[in-house]
């Protein structure tokens, strides 16, 4: 196109470019109010999440895309300077490539989550994973930016190469966290979800594993966060590997009075009956009575040994059991003793002349 003779003809080219500038942002909203809405509502009766984790990432940078197009359009209509148009296609494709590489990246960590979720895997659903994941795309697509904006990328590879000892010399403890939870991750012998106990003292449910820390919600509800490093060289107890089901041993005193044939089926029959009554309490493995510790200083020790779903409920079992059996103690008149030692006094001669 040549240039315009006249000023007026300058300002209806800028006019021109103004609308289309201004038309394509306008209709960008029309099409992700009306049509994108439509193409949700299709993919939500589809079986795939696939279509619905799409229609999700793309939706947001749609009008950044179409406000891009229509800007090259109205830089080209308008006669720009060449230099002008030179920066600007260059800021242009940034916003256009980066734009893309983020939603591919939430596009990837999405279905990635998903599938993990669906068929029970620990490794595509924890923080660290998502991390890896995000910055191998971003990183994609930086190359991708640079090689489209003419920068050769071997300079810069070589120049990582070099700087890598020293950043490694610099993140010493970043770097030894990053790779224990990828050793934690793919071992999967901690996952999100389990009830883990580490040599320390500290112990919860593990709510994520990230690229530096694991965190670990406590029974009250508190937020241990532990370094990667420190947890893959700890003694961990993990009460959900491989078994959920967890044992819960009861110890219960009566009466040296008391008969011990009588004290163990009072005991199964209550559990019994317990069972389908107080929640998270186990059929199966059958409760059972063992005669053990056994003869006590004061008491007779004998243990009830019953099943609970998840290590977390042994608390509320034993909590309902404990009140029942206390119960039934009483109405068969079986007594359960105070702790009783017998002090023995010495007269000192010595003293006494």
């Amino acid at each position: 196109m040549s240039a315009p003779s006249t000023g007026i003809e300058r300002w209806i080219l800028y006019a021109i470019a103004l609308v289309i500038f201004g038309g394509s942002v306008g209709l960008a909203y029309l099409v992700r109010r009306f049509l994108f809405e439509a193409f949700r509502r299709r993919a939500a009766r589809t079986a795939t999440t696939i279509d619905d984790t799409i229609l999700a990432a793309v939706r947001s940078p749609f009008v950044l895309w179409c406000a891009c197009v229509g800007f090259y359009a109205a830089s080209r209509i308008a006669l720009l300077p060449y230099e002008f148009t030179k920066v600007s296609d260059k800021i242009l494709l940034a916003l256009v490539v980066g734009s893309v590489t983020y939603s591919a990246a939430q596009i990837a960590i999405t279905l990635i989550r998903q599938v993990g979720t669906k068929r029970g895997s620990s490794v595509a659903v924890v923080g660290l994973t998502q991390t890896i994941v995000r910055v191998v795309v971003l990183v994609i697509g930086g190359l991708i930016l640079l090689n489209a904006l003419g920068i050769s990328i071997t300079p810069i590879i070589t120049a990582l190469g070099i700087g890598g000892l020293a950043v490694a010399l610099a993140l010493q403890d970043t770097l030894a966290n990053t790779f224990a939870g990828i050793y934690i991750t793919l071992s999967r012998h901690i996952r999100p979800g389990d009830y883990i106990r580490i040599e320390s003292g500290e112990e919860g449910v593990v709510t994520d594993i990230t690229w530096r820390a694991t965190t670990v919600r406590t029974i009250r509800n508190n937020i241990v966060i532990i370094p990667n490093a420190k947890l893959a060289q700890s003694v961990v107890i993990n009460y959900h590997l491989k078994e959920r089901h967890h044992r819960l041993d009861i110890p219960i005193g009566v009466s040296y009075s008391s008969d011990p044939d009588n004290v163990e089926r009072l005991l199964l029959e209550e559990t019994t009956e317990a069972i389908g009554q107080v929640e998270n309490l186990l059929a199966k493995p059958a409760p059972y009575v063992l005669f053990m510790p056994g003869f006590g200083d004061f008491s007779l020790d004998f243990t009830l040994i019953v099943h609970v779903r998840t290590y977390v409920d042994q608390f509320d079992v034993q909590h309902h059991l404990r009140k029942r059996i206390f119960k039934r103690f009483r109405q068969e008149g079986i007594e359960i003793p105070f702790p009783i030692r017998t002090v023995y006094l010495h007269e000192n001669p010595k003293q006494d002349s």
